[in-house]
This record gives C-alpha cells, sequence and structure tokens, in this order.
C-alpha cells in the first residue's frame, strides 16, 4: 500500500493494495460461503480477456492482481459505453449520494423519533449539513441499539447507502466527517461511545455483523465488500492515529464476506443456479436418456420452491441448537415468510 497516499483520498481500492496486506484478506472478500468457491464474475463485460474472465468463471486473486490488476474498477470509471451496456442488460443505475441521505436519513427519523440526527439536508443544492454534536439517543433506547439495529441494502452495487467513502455517480471522495451511509453512521456512534481500541472493535464488529447486502455481479460485489473494509480502516485509524491490527483487518473482512454476499435476489439463490428447460442425462431401466429439467420455483413463481443454491449467511451470536455451532448459518429465503401454508 503506497505510503504517500492517503487512505482517504483514494476512490480505487486496488487489489494490489489488499494484496499487500495480505493474501487472506483478498482471499476473504472473494469468498462465497454458499458454494465454498469464490464469487464469479456473472457479468460479460471481461470474456475478452480470456476464458478465465467467462460468466461462470470464479474471480480468483491472480486474475485482478499484479500485470492483471486494476480491471475491476468503479462505475464512475468505466467508459461510458460500459455503464451504458450494464444499465440496459442488468438494469444497474446507481443512486447519487444525496438521494441515498435523503433515504437514510427517513430511516433515521423512524428509528429514533425525530428529524435531522446525523445531518439536515438542503434540497436546493442537494448538499448537507452534517450535525457536529454528540448523537444523542431517545428514551428507551441506546447506542448499542443503535449499533446492533438490523440494516441492509438490496441489490446494492458498490454499496452507497451502507458506507460512502465517494459519490458513485461523480467519483468525488466524501471526508468521514460527511459521511451519510448505515454503517458509517454506525461508525461515527461508535466512535462517539467508546474510548479504548478494544472497545471500539467490540461494537465497530457488532455494527457490521447487523449489517447485510447482496449483489448479483460480481465484480461489484467486490468492490462492495473493498469499500466496508477500506471503511472500517479509515474509521480506526481516524479515531487512533494509526491502522488497525491485520487480524483485525482479516477478522473483519470474514465478517464482510458473509454479510454481503451473492444473489439472485428474485430467487434468493446464486445468480444462474437455477435449472429449468436444462437437457439433463439420466439413467432409466432402459438406459440412458434424455430429459428436460423443470424448476418448479421459477415455473411457479414460488420463491421457496427453486431448485437453484439457496444462498446462506450468518445469524450472529446466535447458536445453531442442532450442530450447536455458534453463529449459526441459515438460508436467507428461509427469512421470508411463506405464502402456501408449509
Amino acid at each position: 500500500m503506497p505510503d504517500k497516499e492517503s487512505a482517504s483520498s483514494l476512490v480505487d481500492i486496488r487489489e494490489d493494495y489488499l494484496l499487500e496486506l495480505s493474501q487472506e484478506v483478498l482471499e476473504n472478500l472473494l469468498r462465497d460461503h454458499t458454494t465454498g468457491k469464490n464469487i464469479f464474475w456473472a457479468t460479460h463485460d471481461y470474456e475478452s480477456l480470456g476464458k478465465e474472465y467467462d460468466y461462470h468463471a470464479p474471480i480468483m486473486p491472480e486474475l485482478i492482481t499484479g500485470e492483471r490488476g486494476m480491471i475491476i474498477r468503479p462505475r464512475v470509471l468505466k467508459s461510458k459505453e460500459n455503464q451504458t451496456g450494464r444499465s440496459k442488460d442488468m438494469a444497474e443505475v446507481f443512486t447519487p449520494s444525496w438521494i441515498c441521505n435523503a433515504q437514510n436519513n427517513l430511516v433515521d427519523e423512524a428509528w429514533f423519533g425525530r428529524k435531522d440526527v446525523f445531518n439536515v439536508e438542503n434540497t436546493t443544492t442537494h448538499t448537507w449539513q452534517t450535525n457536529p454534536n454528540k448523537i444523542e439517543f431517545p428514551e428507551g433506547k441506546t447506542w448499542k441499539d443503535y449499533v446492533r439495529a438490523t440494516r441492509m441494502e438490496i441489490a446494492c452495487g458498490e454499496a452507497p447507502y451502507l458506507v460512502s467513502r465517494y459519490d458513485t455517480t461523480t467519483g468525488v471522495s466524501i471526508p468521514i466527517q460527511q459521511r451519510i451511509g448505515l454503517l458509517d453512521r454506525k461508525l461515527r456512534v461508535v466512535s462517539e461511545n467508546t474510548e479504548t481500541s478494544g472497545d471500539w472493535l467490540e461494537w465497530a464488529q457488532a455494527a457490521y455483523k447487523h449489517t447485510y447486502g447482496y449483489e448479483w455481479q460480481g465484480d461489484n460485489l467486490l468492490l462492495a465488500r473493498e469499500a466496508l473494509l477500506w471503511t472500517f480502516i479509515e474509521y480506526y485509524q481516524e479515531k487512533f492515529g494509526k491502522r488497525p491490527l491485520l487480524k483485525s483487518i482479516n477478522f473483519m473482512a470474514y465478517i464482510i464476506s458473509w454479510n454481503l454476499w451473492q444473489m439472485d435476489g428474485l430467487r434468493c439463490v446464486v445468480p444462474d443456479s437455477c435449472k429449468d428447460g436444462v437437457m439433463e442425462k439420466i439413467q432409466t431401466l432402459f438406459g440412458e436418456e434424455e430429459t428436460k429439467v423443470v424448476c418448479q420455483g421459477c415455473h411457479d413463481e414460488n420463491i421457496h420452491k427453486h431448485n437453484g443454491i439457496y444462498c446462506l449467511i450468518r445469524e450472529w451470536g446466535v447458536k445453531d441448537l442442532r450442530t450447536r455451532e455458534d453463529n449459526r448459518k441459515i438460508r436467507f429465503v428461509d427469512l421470508i415468510p411463506r405464502t402456501d401454508g408449509k
């Protein structure tokens, strides 16, 4: 990682920087805990670079570092043609920070029971004025409750609603004091209410464990994961004047790899994992025959009946009574109420 370049000034987090921190950090950020493999590209944008960059190919560290580095870049740094293509093919539209701020303010207004908790919006100039005072909490609620409140960004792209290191539509960096993401707000509260590094790390980890997001395209998901990890480093450095220990960075990367995952949000499965209309060979009494596989979930539009790979997440702090495992794994789809009575 360059010594002369402040982390807070970097919009594009180079994968080589992560590799310089440790191989484990980058490997964590590429991990898919549902499949036990790496996240995959899930976009045709890189196929001209070779078969290792095909739509279904896994994103491997050696494909995005060294001489092959600087391949995955934030949307604002992509070509206009590429931006247009992704908007057309994947409905990829990124939201300006002022809109993210306005919507996040509504979430906090409902939680706090009052307006303008973290900042005051200027709707004419599309800017905001940060509240310079320590955040006060309503009767019956504490700062710890806020940190542990569950938040999620659906189809998160580069996760502009969670962390706001830069405006995803302009590329302009946003100073820590002016950031407006849901996780930024939690980390501000943690910094205002802790003194020691140990306490700060404990509650920062709690903030991350209760913040979720999912995304279809692998490159966007990696960018989002990187942004959350870098945000952790930046806030710690802002609070204590030094970078967190590598073991803390590695563990945070592990949390992030669980809480931001690759998923088809309409089906709750790994993208393109449903087999519907696919011809497969099966062995019968009369020999090998071809048959068409039907995904009942796709056919009936029933989210609970897909034959794809349902995505797993962790419930941090909850023990699985069957396996006795801490931080139990559950299928995300099981959080969605059934309508078929089963």
